[in-house]
């Protein structure tokens, strides 16, 4: 547990700017490392003895809960997430309990990493190595996203993406509504 967290706090320390001191103190004081820091602790409490387990758990219970309420962010403990894991922007996060994901993952705001589907589709994503999930995207069911792979804004997943790709929306398109937006201005 302290070598993974230890990862994601070099991770989070790469990502700032400045001299150290304002380094360390956007470090330490980030609600997303503070999400990430009660996940680590929750899934290190899982494989403790009963006794230690027993005395810790309603710290990790209010730990979750001021996750949750206070800063937006819902990783649930059964989730796998490899070393390097940084969330950008907080609020809005959702990863399902049976998540799988790989080293350097990074995440903004909004993102759901649930289950879904159904039949042989039915299942939670198995997520690779060095994968970026930008603001407002879902990634849901059984699917595979490979290394190197990013996903775009709003962006929903919900088949295989292979390594080294790039799933986005497509172009942005304007839509007039015939006189609708220029009623106000005396035309």
């Amino acid at each position: 547990m302290y070598e993974l967290f230890r990862h994601d706090v070099h991770r989070m320390y790469e990502t700032t700017s400045g001299p150290r001191w304002r380094r360390i103190t956007e470090v330490v004081r980030a609600p997303s490392l503070h999400g990430v820091a009660v996940f680590r602790f929750r899934t290190w409490l899982r494989t403790k003895h009963v006794a230690l387990k027993l005395l810790l758990t309603p710290l990790a219970m209010f730990l979750d809960y001021r996750m949750r309420s206070a800063w937006g962010i819902e990783i649930h403990t059964g989730a796998r997430i490899g070393k390097g894991f940084l969330i950008v922007h907080n609020g809005g996060i959702f990863i399902s309990s049976q998540s799988v994901i790989g080293e350097n993952f990074t995440l903004a705001h909004d993102v759901t990493i649930g289950t879904g589907g159904q039949g042989p589709r039915s299942g939670a994503p198995i997520i690779g190595d060095n994968v970026m999930i930008n603001a407002g995207a879902k990634v849901y069911g059984k699917v595979r996203v490979g290394n190197n792979a990013r996903i775009g804004p709003n962006a929903i997943v919900n088949r295989d993406v292979p390594a080294n790709a790039l799933v986005h929306l497509p172009p942005m398109q304007v839509v007039t509504f015939g006189g609708f937006y220029n009623a106000g201005q005396g035309a």
